[in-house]
């Protein structure tokens, strides 16, 4: 059983390792607007939420709130992503998402989809109360994991006007099963989770499990090569700031593994732009059965090549291609 979950994890992470020429090669240079970033804070809820806000000089009128992969911190992959779309003329926020990095909310580094789908909506909250937004033109960019929760926050909230979803950790049955190996490891999993979340609620005790590690660890990613990207975040190592932790709460994998984001998808009226090449998280097939679900017909996706997940993360000339994608689809609508 472990030789095959293991063979499992190397299909889904380390065959994506391959690295696109095109990506870096068909690259031109445009020309930048300067902006300037700031810290900000705003309630969600109970919590106080930390965020960066771009501004950029000379504003293109429309304002972008973005959520990132699964326990996230705002100086990962969006930070990238609110700098290239600022370059382009938008106002960006992004933020630590409740209970992560600098923000407020207990139990620490559990994942909700009702808060995450939350903090998205607060977002916009803050967003439509600032003098230099127009209320009218926001709109939602979400990476990996966060495809979810931003799907979620625009079925509920008609002021967030599209979306663009990157390199989407789609959260499906057919992927549950494919991340955990087999079927009987995932009742496995989520058995566990759900004795983690029974303790919690009589004894206020949380169980913890790595996001990054082994499966012996219980990890929720066992892949090497997404440890070797994540790790060296953990207590600043890297330098790049942000206080991302390698942990999340064992009770969180009910949001994750029980997820079925099709029901969210048959719901969406809103244009809606998928980013996703055959090797990033999902594998290839699952993000288009999803997209054909999809009942509006304002909805386009655009296909990379082989390009790994965490690649979509930090790779400068990798997302500034997908923000021109992002931007050509926000500015049509």
């Amino acid at each position: 059983m472990k030789v095959k979950i293991i063979k499992v994890f190397i299909y889904i992470f380390c065959i994506l390792g391959a690295y696109s020429a095109n990506a870096t090669n068909n690259h031109v240079q445009e020309k930048t607007v300067p902006y300037q970033q700031q810290k900000v804070a705003f309630k969600s809820g109970e919590n106080t939420l930390q965020g960066i806000l771009f501004t950029p000089s000379q504003s293109n009128g429309k304002t972008v709130t973005l959520i990132g992969p699964v326990g996230y911190v705002k100086e990962q992959a969006p930070l990238l992503y609110g700098q290239s779309l600022a370059e382009k003329g938008y106002i960006a926020l992004i933020y630590d998402p409740s209970s992560h990095g600098e923000s407020e909310g207990e139990p620490r580094r559990t994942e909700s989809a009702e808060q995450k789908t939350l903090d998205i909506i607060a977002s916009v909250d803050y967003l439509s109360s600032l003098d230099n937004v127009d209320q009218s033109e926001i709109y939602g960019l979400a990476i990996c994991q966060g495809v979810n929760w931003m799907i979620k926050a625009v079925n509920r909230d008609d002021r967030i006007k599209a979306m663009s979803l990157v390199a989407g950790h789609y959260l499906d049955p057919e992927v549950a099963e494919m991340y955990n190996g087999s079927k009987e490891r995932l009742k496995e999993v989520i058995s566990k989770a759900e004795k983690a979340k029974e303790k919690y609620a009589i004894t206020g005790e949380v169980d913890y499990i790595p996001i990054v590690g082994s499966i012996q660890q219980d990890a929720l990613l066992a892949s090497p090569h997404v440890y070797d990207w994540y790790i060296p975040w953990e207590n600043n190592t890297n330098g790049l700031g942000g206080k991302w932790e390698n942990r999340i709460s064992q009770m969180s994998l009910l949001d994750i593994w029980q997820g079925d984001v099709a029901k969210d998808l048959l719901k969406v009226n809103k244009p809606i732009l998928l980013i996703h090449s055959d090797k990033a998280a999902s594998g290839p097939s699952v993000p288009k059965r999803l997209f054909s679900v999809i009942p509006t017909s304002d909805k386009a996706m655009v296909w990379f090549e082989d390009q790994f997940q965490t690649m979509f993360y930090d790779d400068r000339v990798l997302i500034k291609r997908a923000v021109g994608h992002v931007d050509k689809w926000f500015k049509k609508k």
